[in-house]
């Protein structure tokens, strides 16, 4: 694949009106998933649960790809149809989570760096043959009384870079995800500073591994306090940060910014992205990527039967189209079904 192929697929993964679908758990977090709906965690429930996501009519309206984990790029659905050919014949790009998770960053008590590299070129060959179009990569920043240091910002962006740049060599889209986590009692000027050093880090080692911004797809948090902060900001307020400083280092070549959910619920999540996109013209697409904030319900409706798919997609198709319409600031909360 061409340099111009990577860059028309991450337009194409930020196409207006549409955001990333994460459905990239692992085992051991779809586990905690399936735990919290009494269903046992099986490659059966979870290729069931994944495939009523994958099989929703008309998502691919506002779902441009799927981020899945190893087992499930490899997984058929129940008529025999490998989930990469059931999302690429929906229109919907297939990509695949290649980090091997945070560990323990060696001379720092509590801090992480993400590995996986090793191999990496390898695993990419074999991901493209099962027809993955995009990868992802997240680094795991944690906000304490000493905490991030430079050594950790600096380790988790080098590596980020790295990834990005054999992704793209596999002609692959890199989504880079430095992940500054909501944990803790930080408030949203203390987010705002990690997040702007965890930012401009990665784009001084993007710029140094030659990764071609134009064939990429970052993935950010929103700039917000931690969740025991005493003060909450409005909506609007989280809105104007977080563009504040994605304005000052992220570069207009990016084509596209998809946000995280990091732990905010359904509504909050559609309702931070789409107050930003009211904000004014923006040099790059302002999307979402978001995980439980897309599948929350749906998880709630389908409760492991069979005979609740069809409300469980209804959940998931819902919330799809709140968050297509809060790409162009059209969402309101009034849209939801338990509104007053």
């Amino acid at each position: 694949m061409t340099t111009l192929d990577i860059v028309a697929n991450a337009q194409r993964m930020v196409a207006p009106g549409k955001g990333i679908l994460a459905a990239d758990e692992s085992t051991g977090t779809i586990q905690k998933r399936l735990d919290s709906i009494d269903v046992p965690s099986t490659e059966e429930s979870r290729r069931d649960y994944r495939q009523l996501l994958f099989t929703t009519a008309g998502a691919e309206a506002q779902i441009s790809g799927v981020i899945l984990y190893d087992e499930t790029l490899r997984q058929s659905g129940s008529d025999g149809v490998p989930f990469s050919k059931l999302l690429w014949d929906k229109g919907i790009l297939p990509g695949i989570k290649v980090d091997a998770g945070a560990k323990d960053l060696a001379g720092s008590r509590d801090e992480k760096v993400t590995e996986g590299l090793d191999g990496l070129r390898e695993r990419l060959a074999e991901y493209v043959e099962l027809g993955a179009a995009f990868t992802k990569w997240r680094a795991v920043i944690e906000i304490g009384a000493s905490m991030p240091s430079r050594a950790c910002l600096e380790a988790n962006a080098h590596a980020l870079a790295r990834y990005a740049a054999l992704s793209q060599e596999a002609g692959l889209v890199p989504i880079v995800e430095p992940e500054v986590l909501m944990d803790g009692g930080h408030d949203i000027e203390r987010c705002a500073e990690v997040t702007e050093a965890a930012l401009q880090l990665t784009f001084r080692e993007l710029f140094k591994q030659n990764v071609v911004l134009e064939g990429m797809v970052l993935k950010p948090n929103m700039v917000v306090p931690g969740k025991s902060c005493e003060k909450q900001n409005s909506v609007r307020e989280v809105a104007q940060m977080t563009v504040k400083i994605l304005r000052r280092h992220v570069p207009s070549a990016v084509p596209g910014i998809a946000f995280l959910s990091g732990g905010q619920s359904e509504v909050e999540a559609t309702a931070h992205l789409n107050e930003m996109n009211c904000l004014g013209a923006m040099p790059w697409e302002l999307s979402f990527s978001y995980g439980r904030a897309l599948q929350a319900s749906a998880l709630q409706a389908w409760r492991g039967k069979a005979e609740n798919v069809p409300a469980a997609q209804a959940a998931f198709a819902h919330r799809a189209k709140m968050n297509g319409l809060a790409r162009h600031g059209e969402y309101d909360s009034s849209m939801e079904p338990d509104a007053a």
